[in-house]
């Protein structure tokens, strides 16, 4: 049996795939081989010794301490494009939001019924023209980062709204290229996008490299009037700096999904509490991603959509099979190779795949290997991981 932590709210479908008694799930547990999450933080979390894998329901994992798990040989695994169409639908209204001026109409009848006005029909004619803003259609689109979400943005404002969109992710998947549409303009020059664009929505993880990459500068180079949307992450674009740029008239908008004390409240930004994948609908299509991963992993030892670990599926065959986490160094399969030789275990399957620093190899063997034989691959230095599954 297998025992399943998990923590939040996590949609009760999973149990669909994670059945009894097979699996016991539940958030009570305090000894568990696999931990399932939406935002709960686990940086400083003391992790149990048999804990095997963490699922996030959802794509961004800031809040698992990645490294550690590593080194701890625990697999991370997220679940892409799973909240994709949600979030696709709130880029799409935070544009049309920001450009018809929505919010502070919707806020002027508010304020002007509670004033006690009457004849609110006649003053909304006249009051009408504060909000005017410009159509959508044939403005040009700039669509940061072509993943799950990005594609599906690009492919709603060029076939649904008529705009001209420019696309830029030098990591493009050839899945992501293959689901684009021929109408969105690819382009190599992130500049020239910021600089040529009505409108920006960013969708790229938060890292090293892209933290803060809207910045002044940035800004500077934009057309005057333009939206930045950032349903992403709020750390991709400088506070300061978007709030600088709406005060002066640089920019007309800044929409993002990410409140903080800095720009709420602000005139000229569009602030949501964190909605973008607050659907139901979104919730359960991560919860049954992150459940069949975990299902895959502790049954078959597949990885599927890691975040620190090669993805790595081998269809499984009669006999044992064994899989190893380790350190990407040279010679490490020989190592572990020469060991079931000298146990006379016939290598009937392998697949060996590396991450940056780290690997993972599935052996299937005709045989299962001696407890001496386990504790001699555990013993290879650089060896993080053993598992041994019947």
């Amino acid at each position: 049996m297998y025992t399943v932590k998990t923590m939040n709210n996590i949609s009760g479908v999973i149990e669909e795939t994670l059945k009894a008694p097979l699996y016991r799930v539940g958030p009570e547990e305090t000894e568990y081989q696999a931990l399932m999450i939406r935002s709960a933080d686990l940086h400083g979390a003391d992790f149990p010794k048999e804990l095997l894998a963490i699922a996030r329901a959802g794509a961004g994992v800031n809040n698992v301490p990645v490294e550690e798990c590593t080194e701890k040989g625990i697999v991370v695994f997220n679940t892409p494009g799973a909240n994709a169409n949600a979030v696709k639908e709130m880029v799409l209204c935070g544009m049309l939001l920001s450009c018809r001026k929505t919010v502070e109409g919707i806020e002027w009848v508010k304020q002007t019924h509670e004033k006690g006005e009457t004849g609110i029909g006649k003053l909304a004619e006249k009051a009408k023209k504060q909000f005017v803003g410009p159509e959508l259609a044939g403005k040009k689109l700039g669509v940061v980062g072509l993943g799950a979400i990005g594609v599906l943005v690009a492919n709603a404002a060029v076939n649904g709204l008529s705009m001209h969109v420019v696309g830029y992710d030098p990591y493009l998947s050839v899945e992501g290229a293959l689901r684009l549409s021929r109408s969105v303009e690819l382009t190599h020059d992130l500049d020239a996008l910021f600089r040529e664009c009505d409108y920006v929505t960013l969708h790229l993880p938060l890292n090293d490299q892209t933290r803060g990459m809207v910045n002044e500068k940035v800004i500077a180079s934009m057309k005057d009037g333009a939206v930045i949307l950032n349903f992403a992450r709020g750390g991709l674009v400088e506070d300061e700096a978007v709030l600088k740029a709406v005060k002066s008239g640089k920019l007309r908008c800044y929409v993002t999904d990410f409140a903080d004390d800095e720009i709420a409240g602000q005139e000229g930004v569009i602030v949501t509490p964190h909605l973008g994948a607050s659907t139901p609908e979104s919730e359960e299509n991560c919860a049954v991603m992150a459940a069949h991963e975990i299902d895959d992993y502790l049954k078959n030892g597949n990885i599927t959509h890691s975040v620190n670990l090669p993805d790595c599926t081998l269809p499984r065959m009669e006999g044992c099979r064994v899989t190893v986490i380790n350190r990407n160094v040279a010679n490490m399969v020989g190592q572990m190779t020469a060991v079931l030789a000298a146990e006379g275990l016939n290598i009937e399957n392998m697949l060996n795949k590396s991450r940056g620093a780290y690997a993972y190899t599935i052996f299937d063997l005709s045989d299962a290997p001696g407890e001496e034989a386990v504790e001699k691959l555990q013993a290879i230095e650089g060896v993080l991981r053993i598992r041994v599954l019947a």
